[in-house]
């Protein structure tokens, strides 16, 4: 009898995806503030969490179905990974350094929000798990 690897559930293939794109993220945030004073410092982020390459890349190959006329196409998808791409904010400071704390302060709450609640999902994924695990009648 073979036994399945946490891994191998798309769930937890797509949650530890977004985990570790939620925690580069916040690496470069971190490296643009450790910069702010650094001249010609251009601020670098990662490209969107792309959701549907994830699903893809974890086995779930199947197009989409389209059961009604009006529904809209599904567009291509790229292929998932994380990406680090230069940004500028709002702002560029005579030495050309273009970070703004507060913008990167926000994006990190943002990052950290979205970190938590995964961590959240994946606890509560493996409770779930736990107790669909357990013998019968047992509390």
């Amino acid at each position: 009898m073979s036994v399945m690897e946490i891994a191998d559930i798309p769930l937890f293939s797509m949650l530890r995806g977004r985990l570790g794109y939620l925690s580069e993220r916040q690496k470069l945030i971190a490296q643009n503030v450790a910069n702010a004073d650094t001249p010609g410092y251009q601020p670098s982020d990662l490209k969107a969490f792309n959701f549907q390459a994830h699903v893809q890349a974890a086995g779930a190959t199947q197009p989409m179905a389209v059961t009604q006329a009006g529904h809209m196409q599904p567009k291509g998808h790229a292929a998932p990974g994380i990406k680090a791409v230069k940004t500028k904010d709002s702002e560029t400071t005579l030495d050309g350094n273009s970070v703004v704390l507060e913008e990167e302060m926000m994006k990190m709450s943002d990052a950290r929000m979205s970190y938590d609640a995964a961590i959240g999902f994946y606890q509560k994924s493996l409770n779930l798990l736990r107790l669909a695990a357990r013998a019968p009648g047992r509390g």
